[in-house]
C-alpha cells in the first residue's frame, strides 16, 4: 500500500532520475527528502527491471558499516571479505557487467560521518576506464538540514562529482484525498491537516476508520506510532530538545513573532533566532513573510509558523495536554482537548490545499491570467490567503473559509477590505468556501464575473 501511495504525483521525480540512466557516462545523483516522505516508493518503482544493488548504512563506525555491508553481499553470493574496504565493496558490486548499473546507498549521510573515503571509491569506480561499467551511483538521505547545509563542506572537492540533486518533496491534498476514497472532504481535510503530504503516514490509517479513531489509535494511545514519530522529528537530529520544544510549543500556542516568543519563553532574541534557524533548516518551522505590496505599513513583518503538520498538531493537542493525556482515554482526551478547536485548527491547513488547487489551475492556464508570483498577505487586522500576480501587474486574491458555516456577502467584504489596505486592485477574486455561499453571495457572483465561488466539499466528487 505505501509503495502505491507513495508513488502518486511522483511522475517527475521518476523522470529526473531517468535523465541520468539514459546517459551513456556515469553519474551521482543526491536524492533526499523527509523521512516516510515516498522516497524509497520512488527508488523501487525506478530500479525495477534495472541491474540494481540497494545499501542502508548505519549510524555506526566505517569498521562495522564494512562488516555490515560486506555480510549483506556475501549473503547475495558475492566472495567478499569479511572486513572490506570500500574500494574492495565496489570492485565486487561491478564485477558483473550490464548496460548500467544502479547502486543506492540509503541515508548515506552515516558513510561520511568519519571520513570521505567511501566517497573517493565511488568516484574511482566511476572513473575507472579499465572498467568500463556505467553507473549510476544514487545517494539517499531523509537528513534535509545535513544534504543542505553540511554535505558541500563535508566532501570538500569531490561534492563536485554530483550530477544532480532531487528533493522530494511532500505531497498535496489532491493526492490524499485520492488515496482516501471512503472519507468526505471534511475528513480528507482533517487528516490532510493532522498528517501533511507524508504518504509514509497515510499508509498507516485505517480507511474503514474514520478520522477520530484513527487519531486515538495512532496519537493518543501511549507509544503509539504517529505520536512517536512526532517527538523523533525534533529529537532525532537535535540536541537541547528542551529548548526546542519551549519553541515549538509557543508557536503552536499562537506566539507568531519573534518578540512574543521572546516575552513568552524568557530567552533572549538572539538564542531565539539561532534555534529557529535550527528548526527551519530541518523544515519543521518556516518564516512566513507578507507578499510585497504597496501597504507595507499594514503588514506584519516575518511571522514563524511549524510546518510539519504532524509535529504542529502534537504540540497543538498532546504536548499542553501531556498530564491530561496519561489520565483520560484516547476518546476522552479526542473529546474535550481535540474537538472544541479542531475546525480552526483544519482552517489553517484549508488554505494552503485551496491554493495548491490555484497554483494547479495556473499551470493548467485555467485562470483570467497566468501568474508569475504569489504569496499570503499578512496584515495586521487581516490576511489575504492568495495574492498572485502576473507580469502586467494583474491582480487575484482568494479566500479561504473553513467550518460549519456558509461564507456571507460580510467575507467578501473583508476580503476587499484587507486588499484596500495592501493597496491592491483586485481584477479577480476567487472564494473558496467548505460549506457553499450564502444567496446574497451567489448573486453578486452572477452579477460579477471577476468573482469565481469554488464550494470545496464538491470539488473532488
Amino acid at each position: 500500500m505505501e509503495n502505491r501511495v507513495g508513488l502518486l504525483g511522483r511522475s517527475a521525480e521518476l523522470a529526473y532520475l531517468e535523465q541520468f540512466y539514459e546517459r551513456p557516462e556515469s553519474g551521482l545523483v543526491v536524492m533526499y527528502g523527509r523521512k516516510s516522505v515516498g522516497k524509497s516508493s520512488i527508488l523501487h518503482q525506478f530500479c525495477e527491471g534495472k541491474d540494481s544493488s540497494y545499501y542502508r548504512a548505519r549510524a555506526c563506525s566505517d569498521r562495522e558499516q564494512a562488516y555490515q555491508w560486506g555480510a549483506q553481499l556475501r549473503e547475495e553470493g558475492m566472495p567478499v571479505s569479511e572486513y572490506p574496504s570500500y574500494d574492495e565493496l565496489m570492485e565486487h558490486l561491478t564485477k558483473r557487467k550490464s548496460m548500467k548499473k544502479v547502486l543506492v546507498i540509503d541515508e548515506f549521510q552515516h558513510l561520511l560521518k568519519h571520513g570521505t573515503q567511501c566517497m573517493e571509491s565511488f568516484i574511482h569506480v566511476m572513473h575507472d576506464q579499465w572498467n568500463n561499467q556505467p553507473l549510476l551511483f544514487i545517494l539517499c538521505s531523509s537528513s534535509i538540514g545535513w544534504v543542505e547545509n553540511s554535505m558541500v563542506p563535508r566532501l570538500g572537492p569531490s561534492a563536485f562529482e554530483i550530477s544532480g540533486f532531487l528533493k522530494v518533496r511532500e505531497l498535496g491534498f489532491e493526492e490524499l484525498f485520492s488515496c482516501f476514497p471512503e472519507y468526505n472532504s471534511r475528513q480528507c481535510m482533517e487528516t490532510y491537516a493532522a498528517l501533511g503530504g507524508t504518504p509514509g503516514y497515510w499508509s498507516l490509517f485505517d480507511r474503514e476508520q474514520s478520522f477520530r479513531e484513527n487519531v486515538c489509535r495512532l496519537l493518543l494511545t501511549d507509544g503509539s506510532a504517529l505520536q512517536v514519530e512526532a517527538e523523533n522529528q525534533v529529537g532525532r537530529e537535535l540536541r537541547e530538545t528542551g529548548v526546542y520544544h519551549t519553541l515549538l510549543a509557543a508557536i503552536a500556542a499562537g506566539k507568531h513573532k519573534l518578540n512574543e516568543l521572546h516575552q513568552h519563553t524568557g530567552f533572549s532574541r538572539a538564542k531565539i533566532s539561532v534555534y529557529l534557524k535550527n528548526l527551519m533548516e530541518l523544515e519543521l518551522v518556516e518564516k512566513v513573510f507578507s507578499y510585497d505590496t504597496a501597504g507595507k505599513e499594514n503588514t506584519r513583518k516575518g511571522i514563524y509558523r511549524i510546518s510539519s503538520n504532524l509535529v504542529h498538531f502534537y504540540f497543538r493537542y498532546l504536548y499542553p495536554n501531556l498530564s491530561r493525556l496519561e489520565q483520560l482515554d484516547p476518546d476522552e482526551f479526542y473529546e474535550q482537548y481535540v474537538e472544541p478547536t479542531l475546525t480552526d485548527y483544519v482552517g489553517e491547513y484549508f488554505s494552503k490545499a485551496c491554493v495548491q488547487y490555484m497554483d494547479k489551475m495556473n499551470r493548467e492556464e485555467r485562470l483570467p491570467f497566468f501568474y508569475t508570483g504569489s504569496g499570503e498577505w499578512v496584515g495586521k487586522t487581516g490576511t489575504i490567503d492568495l495574492v498572485a500576480q502576473d507580469d502586467a501587474g494583474h491582480t487575484l486574491i482568494a479566500g479561504c473559509l473553513y467550518g460549519r458555516d456558509v461564507m456571507k456577502t460580510e467575507d467578501y467584504e473583508w476580503l476587499l477590505f484587507c486588499a484596500k489596505q495592501a493597496r491592491l486592485k483586485a481584477d479577480a477574486v476567487w472564494l473558496f468556501s467548505m460549506q457553499g455561499f450564502d444567496g446574497a453571495l451567489e448573486e453578486l457572483a452572477r452579477r460579477e464575473e471577476k468573482v469565481q465561488l469554488i464550494e470545496w466539499r464538491n470539488l473532488y466528487i
